[in-house]
């Protein structure tokens, strides 16, 4: 537990994901009414998906084509600007990507550099390795707590006996907002807390929905 008294919540991201968008905003709207602290963290869609791209679907392998740029300049800002820049940094790229509908690209990145202040010069990263083996690790961390059938977000939590457990999701559209969003984050804590509990799932038919960010 932080010196805070606060309870800590890491949050593992891909600003490509479409419902880790909407989760991460449901997470601030949490922010505002329980006693938590968040903590940002990047993974990697194309880093998840890279040993099984083939048996993808084609309009999926589409997508994640453009999934290396965004998380390489997110690694990027946190390596050479520390890690407070990542909350920022994610909101000005999912806000670009995702509420503008502006695309995944450099462009946008550009703007979101601008709009969380952070050098322009960090978008040649989209294009460079320079810190994939950081990125890789990052990514590894969450999904070593969580395990390999999940995708982003994985949020992880203390547990009853105060050890981290950790999940993916919830996937929620739209993000929840007031009373709605506490409920279902005291939901979140209860069933986390609970040994043995594993999965509650149905299927989605509703897209993102981001009218209300």
């Amino acid at each position: 537990m932080p010196e805070n008294g606060k309870t800590p919540v890491d949050f593992w991201f891909d600003p490509l994901c479409p419902w880790a968008w909407m989760t991460s905003r449901w997470m601030l709207e949490v922010e505002q009414l329980r006693d938590i602290e968040l903590r940002w963290h990047v993974m990697s869609l194309a880093v998840l998906n890279e040993e099984r791209f083939d048996e993808l679907p084609e309009e999926y392998q589409e997508v994640l084509k453009d999934a290396w740029g965004p998380v390489r300049v997110v690694i990027a800002a946190e390596r050479e600007h520390g890690s407070e820049v990542l909350g920022r940094l994610y909101t000005a790229l999912g806000t670009r990507f995702h509420n503008r509908g502006e695309g995944v690209t450099r462009e946008a990145v550009i703007g979101a550099l601008a709009d969380a202040e952070l050098p322009a010069a960090l978008v040649d990263h989209m294009d460079a390795d320079t810190y994939d083996t950081e990125l890789r690790a990052s990514h590894q961390e969450g999904i070593d707590k969580v395990g390999q059938d999940v995708g982003t977000p994985v949020i992880a939590v203390p547990g009853a006996d105060g050890e981290q457990v950790a999940f993916f999701g919830p996937v929620v559209t739209p993000a929840p907002r007031g009373e709605a969003a506490a409920r279902l984050w005291d939901g979140t804590l209860l069933v986390a807390s609970t040994p043995g509990f594993y999965e509650i799932k149905r299927s989605r038919t509703a897209e993102p929905d981001f009218s209300n960010l």
